[in-house]
Parts: C-alpha cells; structure tokens; sequence
C-alpha cells in the first residue's frame, strides 16, 4: 500500500498487524491521513480516518486471461471489505467529528498486468453503510445518521441520490425538539451552480410537528445555506407556553402554518419574510383562578406573522457554542408592525433585555371576553414594551400601550328570571355596559409575577336600567400580586375622573379577591349640585353652586355600605322650586307661602350626611340657610330634610326626586299649621 500511495495526498499508518492469511488480515488500529484538493469551490482540506480493532479481507474475481500464460490472469477484479470496531473522522482544524460502530467498507479495485512482475490499479467502487453513526459539532450533536455511500468510477465518484437520516439532536448533552431529519443527496452538482450541495424532499419532526423543505442548498466556495421551511398544521396547543387549560398559564386551540425562508452563513443565520397562517378557530384563552375562560384573542383565518425578517448571530468561546444574538427582527402582525432592539442571550449577563415596539396592530378587535364578561372591541393598539427576561422568567418596566380606538365590555352576572311584577316595581337586572375610548396604559410587571397597570382614557361609561354614569379622562393605576402576605389582594390608587364638572377621586382601594371585600374613600370636589339633581330625575328643582365631600366606601360581597359620609356647598347658591300658576292657585295660604318662599331661595349654607347600609336602607339629612329677597323682605329661611328610604331602589327607579319634593310639600303644611 506504501508503493501504491507513494506521490499521492494519502498516507496510512498500521499498528498490531495480525499474521496475514491468503483472504485477510487482521490490525489493531488503521489510520488514514488524506487530504483533499482544493478547487475553485473549497480550499484543501485535511482529514484523519482512524480505525480500531478492525480486519482487510479480500477475494479475487477471474477477469480477462486471452493471451496470458501466467496463473494471474491479465486483468481481474479483487473485492475488499475492511470492518472494524468503529471508524472516526475528524477534519484538522477540528471542526466536527464523525463516529461510527462495526463500520464496514466495500471496494472493488481493477489489477492489470502489464508484465508479469508490474501490477497497475485502479479502484472501480467504494461502499459505506452507515448506521447509527454520531456528528459533533462544538455542542451540537446528531445521534442516529443513517446514509449508504456508493462512489463509482463509472459516474465520476459521485455519491449517488440516497436518503440521508438524522433520528435525534442534542445541543450541550440535552435533546431538542428537533428529530426525524429526512433528505434526498447526492453530490452531483448542477452545472449552473458549480459549487453548490444539494438536498431534496427534506422533512423533520419540529416539537412532534412535521416540517418540510424542498431544497436545502450548501454554497461550498461562501459556505453559506439556502432553505424554505415549510409548517403545516401545527396545534397551537402543543406550543411552549401553552396548555389545555388552567389559571397559570393560557391554553390555546385551533392550528398554525407557515413559510420561514432560512440562511445561514458565518455563524449567522437570517430569516427573511417568513409568513405565519392561522387556521379556523384557531384562538388563546386565559382563565380565571377557577379555571374559567374570560378572556380569548381570536387569530382569525389568514395571515398572522408576515414579513417576518431576524438576524440570529451564533457566538463561540474555545471552539465551543456560548450564546447568541438577536437583531434586525421586525414583522407584519396582525394588520401592523413589531419591531425590536438588539438582544443577546447565554452571555455572561444573567438578564437579558430588549425593547419591543409595536405600531398600529390590529389586536382589539381580536379580544373575546367570556363568562359574566361580554364585549365588542375595536381599534389598533400602538407603544413600546421593554422586556427583561432571565432564567426565573421575564418582567416589564414601563411598557407604554396606547389606541385610538376602544369599545363597550357588559358585565352580566347571571340572574333569576324576573317577573312581570318585578320589573314594574323596578328590580332591574344587574347588568352593566361599560363603554370606553382611546385607552392608554403603563405596565410593569416583575420576575415574580407582580404587576402594575397604570391607564387613563378619554371617557368611561357605565349604563345600567337605572341610568348612566359618565366620567371623563378617568386615570389611576392597578396592581395585582404586590402584597406577598396575601396575593389575592388587587389594589387601585391614584384614580380620578372629571365628574359633573368637578372631580372625583380615591387614593388608595386595597380589595381581596378571594373574600370580595374592601375599603376606601371617595373624595368629591366642585361637583354640579344641578347635575346631581339632573341625575336623580327630579322635574321642579333646579340649583346653582358645587359641592364637596367625603364617602366613606366599605365593599362586601358584592354590595357597599357607607358610613358618615358627607357633602357640603362649596360657596353660596341658589335654589329653585318651580310651581306653576294652576297649582299655586290651587294651593292654600300656607303652601303658597312655601312655594313662594323657595321660588327664589339664595342659600349660604348647604351641609348634608349621609349614611347607607349594605341591603340599601339609607338616612340622608340636608341643612338648608338662606334668604329669598322677594320674600317677606328676604327674612332668613332655615330648612331641615330627612330622607329615609332604600337608596338602591330609589336609584334604580329614579325616584328620588319625587321624595324630594314630597318632603318639600310636607314641610311646607307643618310652617302652614303654624
């Protein structure tokens, strides 16, 4: 074999030879140092073959023997097959590492005889089954590779079309969810592309999902490859993140597909304009702490993710895989665009960071709510969210969500079935719409799970049977899971909203989840005393002036009570209590005399208390002085009301005005009896 090599790029060491016999020979170890040419595609490349505890054997095959007097035919075939305990490749420098167990090598070598002392050679065939073998690349490991080398003279030593098959791979000794590798090669090249590798009909099992590519294309001169990943079907469900239900994480129904057009190049790998599918159906669920939907963000039908465009670069220390990094990541999503910064990942920082932007995506009205919730929603939602994420999971810090657009959410808690009878002496149903607009919110969350909302928008509406409540530029924010005692608490702090033309306001309500109850107080400034009587329904009284207050507000299963409560005349007003001629014709000396007096009734002083238990029964006191300069040459007027009633009911009915001016009427026949 020495003479044989002798002048080529071949050399081979043998150790431990056994004692040959006429079919073989035995060796402890054999290894082969080859190198191969460089062309205009790649450069020279070295490589070391070794093999162990292995045997040559060999036969002869009978050939031409016209005009040959010699026991050696002139030209005749030998067949050999070299087996071994395992065969190793590895290239220098090192850059990955091929291992095989009981490899054999079949060859067939035509010998001529030009004389009978000079033997010429030529090798007709080579054949490799490889089964079971293992490729290691820094931390990367393929276990499994199945692929039959057949190299013939005949096609010019290339590798004929066979199916090469990776089972399994490992990445730093743990499996990834990547396995079942199936492709077509062979290494004949297309004369257009000279220096190109190709693999055809591939397919891979990606998280127990099938995945497809009709090409896989290797450029040998700029090292770089081509591919289009093709997904088909995938259950959304079975994505990381995602379960089949329950409060911690959102569970998730219906099937995705998708296109990602892949290259890779330099430890770098780009994806440009992928395209994600939903299918029918296909939606996210979050529940509540009772394993409940609430809420679902509907994917629709079409496209999802387009135009997906990441750079991913690969980073290495000592030959080995030590991080990546993300960059260049921007898509089409849902009708707008995301972005985001640079991120990397598996460097020495123990937290990664990256800010993702997101204009004009389509999501509300996407959102579903569920349960007691119902809800249409509508408008883009634009801002800016930085993302923190390390091993324990991710946090927010300061994400700035915004949208023009907004909706009504229905709170529909379920009920008996009304009666007639009901309905007419006013029990209403509890239901509520709650309509909003142009919302705009801050969030924080933190790597153990608590989290800030802080929100403003343009108007909230609340629209019940019993009428409406409208607040303007409503603001405040809440927070979930910050009390570590107790995680059911959710408190809201910093809420105000333009009310009547004043303000309303809370600082601080700390409410538990679990036992449904909590505290607060409610603070009112320059509220409209006409627009609260506006609000009550009444048709004969009308005021000037604001007030102030103070509510104390105790929540309890469903229902508040408010104890010592109050709201006082921030200044002097008015007050008037319209009659018209007929019925102060009507009336007698006394009541007419009230009418009178309250028909122009400027008052200074305007205190009132309030106090309301949890089923709605209610006392409310007024303390009314002041004078009317048409009236018995403006004598001061002192006017005192109590009001009992079930202030519930009489807010669902709007009836209060009417108590109102029946009390009025009363206290007017008690000054006509004196």
């Amino acid at each position: 074999m020495d003479r044989a090599l002798e002048g080529k790029p071949f050399r081979i060491e043998v150790s431990d030879l056994g004692l040959p016999g006429f079919s073989g020979v035995g060796f402890r170890s054999m290894k082969v140092l080859f190198t191969t040419p460089a062309d205009g595609c790649s450069d020279a490349s070295a490589y070391t073959l070794s093999l162990t505890n292995g045997s040559l054997s060999w036969h002869f095959e009978n050939g031409d023997t016209s005009g040959a007097r010699s026991l050696l035919p002139k030209v005749f075939h030998a067949a050999f097959a070299l087996d071994a305990d395992s065969i190793n490749v590895k290239p220098d420098p090192e850059e990955f590492n091929f291992g095989d167990n009981k490899p054999r090598i079949t060859a067939i070598i035509e010998v001529a005889r030009k004389n009978d002392f000079t033997l010429f050679f030529t090798p007709l065939s080579v054949a490799y089954n490889i089964n079971g073998a293992k490729v290691t690349r820094e931390k990367l490991r393929l276990e499994d590779v199945n692929f039959k080398v057949r190299l013939n003279a005949s096609d010019h030593w290339q590798q004929q079309m066979d199916t090469l098959r990776v089972a399994k791979l490992f990445s730093d000794g743990k499996l990834l969810p990547v396995s079942n590798f199936k492709a077509l090669f062979g290494s004949k090249r297309d004369p257009l592309k000279p220096c190109t590798l190709t693999l055809t009909g591939c397919s891979v099992d990606l998280f127990h999902w099938k995945a497809s590519s009709q090409r896989i294309e290797y450029d040998l001169k700029d090292k770089q490859s081509r591919f289009t990943l093709s997904m088909a079907e995938i259950p959304l469900a079975e994505l990381p993140g995602f379960n089949r239900g329950g409060s911690k994480t959102p569970s998730a129904v219906g099937r995705v597909s998708g296109f990602i057009p892949i290259e890779f190049q330099d430890s770098t790998v780009l994806v440009r304009n992928a395209l994600v599918i939903a299918g029918k159906g296909t939606r996210i669920i979050s529940y509540t702490k009772d394993n409940k939907p609430w809420v679902s963000l509907d994917l629709g039908v079409g496209e999802v993710i387009n135009k997906l465009n990441a750079r991913v670069t690969l980073s290495s220390r000592n030959n080995k895989l030590s991080g990546l990094a993300l960059s260049d990541l921007s898509a089409k999503l849902l009708g707008g665009t995301i972005t985001s910064t640079p991120v990397s990942f598996g460097q020495s920082a123990n937290i990664n960071m990256l800010t993702l932007k997101l204009n004009n995506i389509k999501v509300l009205d996407r959102v579903r709510l569920h349960g007691d919730f119902k809800g249409s929603l509508k408008g883009q939602v634009s801002g800016t969210i930085p993302l923190s994420i390390a091993k324990n999971g991710l946090s927010i810090r300061n994400a700035h969500l915004h949208s023009p657009g907004g909706g009504t959410i229905t709170v529909a808690p379920p009920s008996e079935r009304r009666s007639v009878g009901e309905r007419i002496l006013g029990q209403q149903k509890p239901d509520a719409d709650y309509t909003f607009n142009e919302p705009d919110i801050v969030l924080n969350r933190s790597f153990n799970g608590s989290s800030s909302i802080g929100f403003t928008m343009k108007k909230l509406l609340r629209k019940t049977e019993g009428g409406e409540l409208l607040l303007i530029s409503p603001k405040g924010t809440l927070s979930l899971r910050q009390n570590p005692l107790n995680l059911n608490i959710a408190s809201l702090s910093d809420f105000s909203a333009e009310f009547f033309g004043g303000r309303i306001a809370l600082t601080r309500l700390d409410y538990d989840m679990q036992k449904q109850e909590g505290e607060t107080m409610l603070q009112l400034d320059n509220i409209s005393l006409q627009k609260l009587l506006d609000l009550q329904g009444t048709k004969k009284v009308f005021a000037t002036g604001t007030v102030r207050g103070t509510i104390p507000v105790k929540l309890k299963n469903g229902v508040f009570e408010i104890k010592d409560g109050g709201m006082n005349a921030e200044q002097s007003g008015q007050i008037i209590y319209a009659t018209t001629p007929e019925e102060r014709a009507a009336a007698n000396q006394g009541l007419r005399t009230t009418y009178e007096a309250l028909s122009n009734f400027l008052y200074v002083q305007l205190l009132s208390s309030i106090n309301m238990a949890p089923d709605g029964k209610s006392a409310i006191t007024i303390q009314l002085k002041g004078t009317n300069p048409d009236f018995q040459n403006g004598r001061s007027i002192e006017l005192n009301l109590n009001v009992e009633q079930n202030l519930l009911d009489l807010m669902r009915s709007l009836s209060i005005s009417s108590n109102v001016e029946q009390i009025i009427t009363e206290k007017a026949l008690k000054m006509q009896e004196k």
